[in-house]
């Protein structure tokens, strides 16, 4: 006895579905799971490792391909590996409420982490723990946005915890090297994306070591290039100014 598969029929499993509508008709791409964000972000970019089969199909789940006319229509060719390309950028991916719970709290987790990497006390320049900030970030009903990169989410956070405890970014160390005659002037422009000025030393250059709030870092380097025309120098002595041990709640 033989099993005839039909030609326009293909099985897969273990797929994530990537979902676009066109001239009427709904076209899918079948796609390795975890594999269609990196494609989106530009870490993958090897089509491959994306694609399960660079084949366009109406119905995944059922295996059934779309017709060489339908993608003409709707996409103005028929290469498949071009409207997989099209479908992949633009279309919508199709995941089940069990997998999206899984990935919000996936999501919930990482930005915790990296607020928790990037913040501190600032009485007591201790680093918060992840579980800290994942509580806090329950008490203050924060909703997980999927659209959104977690760096960005984890920026949002740290504002909206700012409300309800203390916590703030912590400093960088850096350490300035100016020309004397341009750095009275410089410090000047200076002092209001300083924090703290650890210490100063006027010789045959002026040299700064200070702490300032990593976002105001690109506007300081910038600023010196600029003003001393590229004979300014700018050192990170540390990425983050912190104490030893994790800070807790009373």
């Amino acid at each position: 006895m033989s099993i005839f598969t039909p030609t326009n029929q293909i099985r897969l499993t273990n797929v994530a579905v990537v979902r676009m509508k066109r001239a009427g008709k709904r076209f899918e791409i079948a796609c390795y799971k975890n594999k269609v964000v990196g494609w989106r972000s530009g870490v993958e970019k090897d089509l491959d490792e994306v694609l399960q089969t660079h084949s366009v199909f109406v119905n995944v789940s059922k295996g059934q391909v779309a017709k060489k006319e339908d993608l003409i229509s709707a996409f103005g060719t028929d290469d498949q590996t071009e409207i997989c390309k099209q479908i992949l950028t633009k279309g919508e991916v199709q995941v089940s409420d069990k997998e999206r719970h899984t990935q919000l709290e996936q999501m919930f987790r990482d930005i915790a982490t990296i607020v928790a990497d990037k913040c501190v006390n600032p009485e007591t320049k201790r680093p918060y723990t992840v579980i800290l900030i994942e509580r806090a970030m329950k008490d203050i009903h924060y909703s997980v946005k999927p659209n959104k990169s977690t760096k960005q989410q984890a920026l949002e956070v740290i504002k909206q915890l700012k409300e309800n405890m203390k916590i703030e970014r912590a400093h960088m160390r850096l350490r300035f090297i100016l020309p004397v005659r341009e750095g009275k002037k410089l410090k000047e422009k200076l002092k209001p994306l300083i924090k703290v000025i650890e210490s100063e030393d006027f010789g045959e250059q002026l040299e700064i070591v200070c702490l300032i709030d990593p976002g105001c870092f690109r506007e300081i380097d910038e600023l010196i290039q600029r003003e001393t025309k590229g004979k300014g120098s700018l050192e990170v002595l540390s990425l983050k100014d912190v104490e030893e041990g994790d800070e807790k709640f009373e």
